[in-house]
């Protein structure tokens, strides 16, 4: 094919003065106090602005501020007069953040380890990312005891932190059984991690002697939550293969009902001798048709 890709951006960065910039919105009361903006100020004052401002040129040479505006009040309050910037072709007033991926818990730890081994201090590290230096410790291990295939299965997942500290207590065969069911169930949470490990088999833990006393359950009740946790994991499985095949039927099924009490003299019929069949037709229709318009 011989379409070539348009660039949004002018490809040379601007450094302009921070005085030409013209914002389009105003920051939140008290948002200097928020944990994202001191991170932000803490990055900035410690390696400069990393990613630069985006901005559309005006008439008159005045440019029209479209995403990083937290960057530049950091700047404004860390006494900065200039700011890199990449001009866009258009001025639609949207945040480009929006259509960026953010950093996943093992893609920061990648990062971190990158910067150390290329020199970074952990002290420097700490004050761009406005953490204690035992955070940046522990995300540098954060893979410690995890195995090579669950780290690529969550490689761009937001698992927690703490998730991965109740792996970490599996087997590498278990972590990645529990990696999967976390995927299926797009659930990353601690508290799903943590009910996972509980009704993991002894053979499948380093240590099973003491999850008992973490969990404080016998033998019988953790077999008997071992079983119910995987009869539920093969339901859910189940559910997984047919919801596609459900899911059309319910929407070729609802557009034919929608059709159906398009015309005045049916829904007229329904609502006078079966009020309740028509109740729960409308229902259907709206219920799809929500679900589709959430859909990305």
């Amino acid at each position: 094919m011989s379409d070539t890709v348009k660039i949004a951006f002018e490809r040379k960065i601007l450094v302009l003065p921070i005085g030409e910039l013209l914002a389009t919105k105003a920051l939140p009361a008290g948002v200097r106090e928020s944990v994202k903006y001191r991170r932000i100020a803490a990055s900035v004052a410690e390696v400069g602005l990393i990613e630069p401002l985006s901005i559309a040129r005006q008439k008159g040479g005045s440019y029209l501020l479209l995403d990083g505006h937290m960057r530049l009040d950091a700047l404004r309050f860390l006494g900065a007069t200039e700011a890199p910037c990449v001009v866009a072709d258009d001025d639609e007033s949207f945040t480009y953040n929006k259509r960026v991926n953010r950093l996943a818990t093992i893609q920061e730890h990648y990062m971190i380890v990158r910067a150390l081994d290329r020199g970074v201090s952990e002290e420097k590290l700490a004050r761009a990312l406005n953490v204690d230096v035992k955070v940046i410790r522990q995300r540098r291990h954060l893979l410690a005891g995890i195995s090579g295939d669950v780290a690529e299965l969550l490689k761009d997942k937001p698992v927690g932190h703490h998730a991965f500290q109740k792996l970490r207590k599996m087997k590498p065969i278990r972590q990645l059984e529990v990696a999967e069911l976390m995927v299926s169930a797009n659930n990353y949470t601690v508290s799903y991690a943590k009910a996972l490990l509980a009704t993991s088999k002894p053979s499948d833990l380093h240590k099973p002697d003491e999850l008992k006393k973490a969990t404080g359950l016998s033998a019988e009740q953790m077999g008997r939550l071992e079983r119910e946790m995987a009869s539920v994991s093969e339901d859910y499985k189940e559910l997984e293969v047919s919801y596609g095949d459900d899911m059309l039927v319910l929407v070729v099924a609802s557009g034919f009902i929608e059709r159906l009490l398009a015309k005045p003299e049916i829904e007229g019929f329904l609502a006078g001798r079966h009020p309740e069949f028509l109740e729960n037709f409308r229902a259907i229709v709206q219920a799809t048709s929500l679900d589709q318009s959430t859909t990305p």
